[in-house]
């Protein structure tokens, strides 16, 4: 009898287009090819929505990852992924391979690797399991990215209940690469070889991609063989072969065994061009006995499947022999568009190509009941003693010191890295070129759940924030969309908002979708996630245009960009001191970004007159300046301040940056400002004296921010 994996509407559907009842090896497959994590079923409708195009684009959505142009005749190529299933089931390993997973994803395109970011989304700290999955997580973050020897320069951590059960670790990675040395994915000759190189296939894995597109019980949360396990010195070998057929133009097409392993790989190629393909599963080079739906499932890492002409197979081998690492021709590309298993001189397996595309579902959404209750005026009481209610602030899981994530991370690892993760946004020298690649990654999950339009539209204007305040200018994003149960019309809904926010964002800041991932099922014992549309956006500068983030000299003038939105609604402040998510999301003020871009056009791009820039964001005017002073520079700061005071220090307003100048500067400054359409305010000055004060509001030693804001992670980390 055979076993059933898909749905009884999707199993139907299926025999309906073949006209017959599928076989076991077959369903199973066509159950992994449908699955969320390989189709992307239930978002395709929305995501073709999303702008992806601009002068700067030269591949967007549909290849392995997307690719700009960064001058010069070079490109950045980058992408970014999740692997949340597998992290909570083996937080080490599933963190360690959703790394691996992401470079292999850049290097297939004929990019090296320069550049590794992570977004992590873990539970409260006082939850018993947060300890384990942090350090596990953290590393397998550290451990794979150190052995390649890529850098991991920047990324972001934050902690709240609803990730107790479902914890998200998004990994990006990108690659630079010669324009005319882009490798795609589209098989194009009959009879073509079909090589597979790298490691052997093993047992782990199976069944990955669909782990991954299903939602978490008690059951799956013990499902550990699902989860990959990785070697990343096999995946540095891995590297410096591909890229050597590569530079040698061996091959016609190549594409990372990810999620489904050889089954995606296969169908997605010969898809893609039209043709088909015959695979000889006893040729799959094995670590144990297995059966073939167990060979064309697995997800072992480090493979990868080559198209090349078989005048060059030779030499391809030869070169991954040369690499210690297994290469051996096991299939031909056909004229007929289906897909060939054989084992054993015996056909196991057989697949029209025209009759398994995945279905595409328009699900149902609808507004949730929550967000109807949301109070949109918060008023709280001003606290008597600010001083103490900054350096509570900073100490809190969210706006702590990361150092004891990203010191496991070898950040500078190649001497590329121009700037680190002290930063909101890394920078990576290009030295070819003498121009800098700029990457953030920014998502507050807070904001998308009270209102996943405006929440998304933030997180994208966040990253382009952090992006022009470090000297760079914008070109596209690429984003992991995590959230939860899409059958439920009312994540759903959360989805489509995201979506929208996303879409109008991009399309007035000209930063088009290039790549990017989608992880619904994010759901443990009917518990989702908030939505955390994380968003990762890439920019180009000229190496000198690189900006600290933190005050570089003492007797310096410091000025706030843009006026203070009094709300603490959705804030960390709200969050922290009262345990509540509520109220009204700030206003994202699209344009005044734009408007800000043109300002440091001027100011810092064609005059030199900004030192150093940070942007104010989660925890306000107070904590974006505690931040800034942990160089060891001091603050004092004299404004008027017409409101109750907290409001003012520790609301979240955007559209807001912080700069250090010469005291000479600020009449070039306002200037330019009001040229530019924004407004520029003097603060107060920086000083000597190691101390951030703020009217008679605020004064605390340096000693004392960098000892509040240290202590929480390293207890854990420690």
């Amino acid at each position: 009898m055979t076993k059933h994996f898909l749905e009884p509407e999707e199993l139907a559907l299926l025999e309906s287009r073949l006209k017959r009842k599928p076989t076991e090896i077959e369903e199973a497959i066509i159950f992994s090819l449908w699955s969320e994590h390989c189709s992307y079923k239930s978002s395709k409708i929305h995501l073709k929505k999303l702008p992806t195009k601009s002068d700067k684009v030269v591949i967007g959505p549909g290849e392995n990852a997307g690719v700009i142009d960064i001058g010069d005749g070079y490109v950045a190529v980058f992408k970014m992924e999740s692997h949340n299933h597998p992290s909570y089931i083996d937080p080490y390993n599933g963190a360690a391979t959703g790394v691996g997973g992401i470079l292999r994803d850049v290097f297939t395109m004929g990019a090296r690797p320069v550049l590794n970011m992570d977004a992590l989304f873990f539970g409260t700290l006082n939850h018993p399991k947060t300890p384990y999955l942090l350090d596990g997580v953290v590393r397998g973050v550290g451990d794979y990215g150190n052995c390649v020897g890529v850098p991991t320069a920047s990324g972001q951590t934050m902690f709240l209940d609803c990730y107790n059960n479902n914890i998200l670790v998004n990994a990006f990675t990108l690659g630079i690469a010669k324009k005319e040395k882009i490798f795609l994915s589209i098989a194009k000759t009959v009879g073509a070889d079909v090589i597979y190189v790298g490691s052997k296939t093993g047992k782990d894995g199976i069944h990955g991609a669909t782990m991954a597109s299903s939602s978490f019980d008690e059951e799956s949360i013990k499902n550990r063989p699902t989860v990959q396990i990785g070697d990343p010195f096999t995946e540095k070998l891995l590297i410096e072969a591909c890229l050597e057929v590569m530079d040698k133009s061996l091959i016609e097409a190549i594409q990372d065994m990810g999620a489904a392993g050889l089954t995606s790989s296969a169908f997605e190629m010969v898809e893609k061009g039209g043709l088909g393909v015959e695979l000889y599963l006893d040729n799959v080079p094995l670590r144990e006995s297995m059966t073939p739906l167990e060979i064309m499932l697995s997800e072992s890492q480090e493979r990868m499947l080559i198209i090349a002409e078989p005048k060059n197979s030779k030499e391809i081998l030869d070169i991954f022999k040369k690499w210690s690492l297994d290469a051996t021709i096991i299939g031909k590309v056909i004229k007929d568009k289906k897909v060939v298993l054989y084992y054993k001189n015996d056909i196991v397996g057989e697949f029209e190509l025209d009759l398994i595309e995945a279905p595409v579902y328009d699900r149902k959404y609808k507004k949730p009941a929550y967000i109807d209750k949301i109070n949109k005026e918060i008023e709280l009481e001003a606290p008597d003693d600010l001083s103490s209610k900054l350096l509570s602030l900073i100490s809190s899981p969210n706006l702590c010191d990361k150092s004891p994530i990203f010191e496991q991370y070898d950040s500078t690892v190649q001497t590329n890295t121009l700037k680190g993760p002290e930063g909101d946004a890394c920078a990576i020298a290009v030295k070819q070129t003498g121009m800098a690649v700029f990457a953030s990654t920014s998502v507050n999950p807070i904001y998308c759940y009270l209102d996943p339009y405006n929440g998304s539209a933030i997180a994208v204007l966040e990253s382009y924030r952090n992006i022009i305040a470090s000297g760079g200018d914008p070109i596209a994003i690429t984003d992991c969309l995590n959230f939860g149960n899409p059958q439920n019309p009312e994540i759903m809904w959360q989805f489509v908002q995201s979506i929208e926010g996303i879409k109008d964002t991009c399309a007035k800041l000209n930063t088009p979708v290039v790549s990017g991932n989608v992880s619904l099922y994010n759901e443990t014992t009917s518990q989702n996630i908030f939505p955390t549309p994380t968003i990762a956006m890439v920019g180009v500068s000229n190496m000198q245009d690189v900006l600290k983030s933190q005050f570089q000299f003492a007797n310096n003038t410091i000025v706030l960009l843009n006026d203070i939105e009094l709300n603490l609604g959705a804030s960390q402040y709200l969050y922290w001191f009262y345990n509540k998510i509520d109220g009204k999301v700030p206003d994202p003020k699209v344009k005044l970004h734009l408007s800000l871009k043109k300002f440091f056009d001027i100011a810092h791009k064609k005059h030199r007159l900004i030192i150093s820039a940070k942007d104010i964001s989660m925890g306000g005017l107070a904590c974006c300046l505690a931040s800034m002073c942990e160089n060891n520079i001091g603050c004092d700061i004299k404004i008027n301040i017409n409101s109750n005071p907290h409001e003012f220090l520790f609301s979240e307003s955007q559209a807001n940056i912080i700069i250090e100048i010469k005291n000479q500067d600020f009449d070039a400054i306002e200037s330019i400002a009001y040229e530019s359409g924004i407004n520029a305010y003097r603060l107060g000055f920086t000083t000597e004296e190691k101390r951030l004060k703020i009217n008679d509001l605020i004064n605390v030693s340096i000693d004392d921010i960098k000892k509040a804001k240290s202590s929480t992670l390293r207890k854990i980390l420690s």
